[in-house]
Formats: C-alpha cells, structure tokens, sequence
C-alpha cells in the first residue's frame, strides 16, 4: 500500500505540470494506479463447499453506446428467511481472491449476492472509474431488490473502497433495512494524506464518504480493526460520529485491514446478528425501533 501510494504521488505531480492538456491523461494514470483489478479467479464458492449461482446484469456503456455485463455470484443462505446482503468488495483482486470474506458473510446467515465491477474479474470493461463503478453497484442493488421483495430482509455491505461504495448508494437509493461498512475510508484523498502525501487535491477518483455519510436515512455499522494498517480505524470513528442515528460503531481489538480471527469473529457475530434483527424491526415498525 505504501509503494503503490508513493507511486500514485509521483504520477499525479507528474502529470499536474502538464497544465490542462494533461487532464485526460492524469485522470486516466490516476485510475490505472488506483485500481488494482485481476482477471483470473483463485477460487469459486464451489472449492469451499458453498452452493452457488452465477449471475450477468446488464449495465449501460459510459459513452452511451449499448450495454456491457458484470459478472457476479448468488449465494443462497440455508434458511429460506435468511436477510439478503449485497457484497462489495475493494479496490484489489475479483471475487475469488474475495472469496474467504464473501463466505465469512455467508455463514454470519445472509444469501449473499456479490459483484465484480467493470474490468474486475469477468465481468467487462478495462479501466473502471468511481462512477462506472457506482453504476455497477446501482445494477447491483436492483437485483437484490428483485431477489428479496421485502425491505427489512436487505442490507448493502462493503469494504474498504467497497465501503465507499455501499454508503454512496445507500445515500442515493432506498429500501434497505441498513447499510454496514467494514475498513471505510472518510475519503480516498484522506488516505494519500494520512501517508504525508500532498498530491490529495489533485485525485479524480474521490470517493469521499463523510461528505455523504451525513445523508443516510437507515441505520448503520460501522466496523474497523484497531490494527488497520491499510485504512487507520479513525476514518470509521469520523464516519460513525458524522452519521445520522440509528447507527454503530465496532472496533476490534487487533484486528487487520481483512482478519478479525480469534475473540474478533464472535464479537462480530453477535453485533451483526443484533444490527441486523433491530434495523429489521425498524424498518417493519417505520423507524420506531431505537437501536444504541
């Protein structure tokens, strides 16, 4: 992270010396460093043992010229009346290098249905970009609601860029029960900064949460790992304090930027099955559930 960040500083200083001329090329240097996608998938749900589905949503080309597909996975619950979560992941890999988290959601009791973006994995595209990116998670959300006819059975998760994500389109979409951001960012510019890096007022790719984060009308968790080295666990507390209530904050203790392994995973647990019953409660009720 700290390379690859040292790399984006010097592009984009690069490139600023370019003057107008070299706006096309800064934006598109900058998303060819930002994003860090892989084609070739390390695992299905299959090779741990988990039934699936594949899925291909239809989504419209930027230039507005016919549609592209994104790839993604179904994976249903063992109860039939098990909450729905859709599931975005971050700025690296596909979903088969995200398969160990997808299936920690899995068994925590949702169906889950989680997506590549543009030029992840398999779905199609070369370079995505936050809005092509955001659309993806728009086509995205209208499966779930296709899936899971009731509101207080869907929940929007992601992490890290994918926690960016889910809380834009929570503010911009509605009928979830509640959003949960795991390892979230207050803004992609924050974490140049937060490395000594003076180049944030030069990013095109801003994905800035806490100017969003205030907008929320449903509940939310936050989650981050006290030993986040990737996206320190201020962000999340920033995030939380600027949220409307209902909402939550779990920190835990020596948890990574991926593994809550050991006493994290039971803590996780029990607030997520608790989030999950009161923001499902809430939504049945029309807000009259009050969550701490």
């Amino acid at each position: 992270m700290k390379r690859f960040l040292r790399r984006l500083a010097v592009a984009l200083v690069a490139v600023a010396t370019l003057g107008g001329a070299g706006c096309v090329y800064l934006e598109t240097s900058e998303r060819e460093l930002v994003y860090r996608p892989v084609r070739d998938y390390a695992r299905t749900p299959a090779d741990v043992g988990l039934a699936y589905e594949e899925l291909w949503l239809a989504v419209a080309r930027q230039d507005g010229s016919g549609e592209e597909r994104i790839h993604g996975w179904w994976l249903p619950a063992a109860r039939s009346d098990a909450p729905t979560l859709l599931y975005l992941h971050g700025v690296r890999w596909s979903l088969g290098n995200n398969l160990f988290r997808i299936a920690r959601w899995r068994e925590l009791g949702f169906n889950v249905l989680a997506i590549d973006y543009r030029g992840f994995g398999r779905s199609d595209g070369t370079l995505p970009s936050e809005a092509l990116i955001e659309a993806d998670a728009r086509a995205a959300w209208a499966e779930v609601r296709r899936r899971e006819p009731r509101e207080d059975r869907r929940f929007i998760y992601g992490h890290s860029l994918g926690a960016a994500v889910a809380l834009e389109l929570a503010v911009s979409e509605r009928g979830a029960a509640g959003i949960i951001a795991e390892s979230g960012f207050t803004s992609l510019a924050d974490v140049v900064a937060d490395r000594s890096l003076p180049v944030g007022w030069l990013l095109t790719q801003r994905f800035d949460s806490l100017e969003r984060v205030g907008a929320l009308a449903m509940p939310s968790l936050f989650i981050h790992g006290t030993a986040d080295t990737v996206v320190p666990a201020w962000m999340s507390e920033r995030l939380h304090a600027a949220a409307p209530a209902p909402k939550r904050l779990l920190l835990i203790e020596g948890g990574s930027h991926s593994n809550f392994a050991g006493t994290g995973m039971p803590l996780l647990q029990r607030e997520v099955a608790d989030f999950v019953r009161l923001a499902g409660e809430r939504a049945q009720d029309g807000a009259n559930v009050t969550m701490r």
